[in-house]
């Protein structure tokens, strides 16, 4: 899959709310309830990972989860990366 331009970046950006660039990635912090709610999501997310074979970087702090995305082979981001943050969207 080919790495997105500046343009196509934007224009995917835009139908991923809650998701932002930063140093050539795309990032989110999502907030639970409680730390069980946050792993919960954690889990939905490996599930759709493994399934996609595109995995996050995920940190988690109690009951905020933050997804960083980028795809490393193709040296920045792609339609991979734009699908996965919307796949993730649809668990909260």
């Amino acid at each position: 899959m080919a790495k997105f331009t500046a343009a196509e970046i934007k224009t995917a950006l835009s139908t991923v709310p809650g998701w932002s660039r930063r140093n050539g990635t795309i990032r989110r912090t999502f907030e639970f309830v409680d730390f069980i709610g946050a792993m919960k999501f954690v889990n939905a997310v490996a599930k759709a990972a493994e399934k996609a074979q595109h995995h996050p970087d995920i940190d988690i702090r109690w009951n905020r989860v933050t997804l960083v995305l980028v795809t490393h082979d193709e040296g920045g981001l792609t339609g991979k990366d734009f699908a996965l943050a919307a796949k993730c969207n649809q668990f909260v």
